[in-house]
């Protein structure tokens, strides 16, 4: 379904000539095409999933989050501003993100589920959490919350 949308979300871009639009999905398609065989190099022939382009596209703002700051930090206005169009464009295929009250309810819950006492638990519970949340939570903040919960 992912793979439809992005490849549909190309086609528009064309159509009504938005270069950023154009240029952002296919950094995207080229980048899940590179992820695909390498998958398939690994013995997966399907390639990724949903949960994994997800990630995948998570990533690719996580690295555009940062490019902003350094280019801030820097001074150059244009190449944040080109960045910023970028997250837009890749945000628009990301689910809803869960807000900080969603995810501490699901933190509680999983450790309650899990029975998760201690910190040594942390990776059961995180591997829960990515494979029930993928695209939606913030996992950074999610392992921050559950490191505070078990310490």
């Amino acid at each position: 379904m992912l793979r439809e949308e992005l490849n549909t979300a190309l086609k528009e871009a064309m159509k009504s000539k938005d270069q950023t639009t154009l240029s952002t999905v296919r950094l995207i398609l080229a980048a899940l095409k590179d992820r695909d065989i390498q998958a398939r190099t690994e013995g997966n022939s399907d390639g990724l999933n949903e949960d994994q382009i997800l990630e995948m596209l998570q990533k690719m703002v996580k690295q555009r989050k940062e490019s902003v700051d350094f280019y801030e930090k820097g001074g150059r206005g244009d190449l944040v501003d080109k960045e910023k169009a970028e997250i837009k464009v890749i945000e628009r295929f990301l689910p809803q993100p869960m807000s900080e009250e969603e995810v501490q309810a699901a933190v509680d819950a999983t450790i309650a589920e899990l029975e998760a006492d201690s910190v040594k638990d942390m990776g059961k519970v995180m591997g829960t959490l990515k494979q029930r949340h993928a695209g939606r939570m913030d996992f950074t903040r999610a392992s921050q919350m559950v490191k505070q919960q078990l310490s």
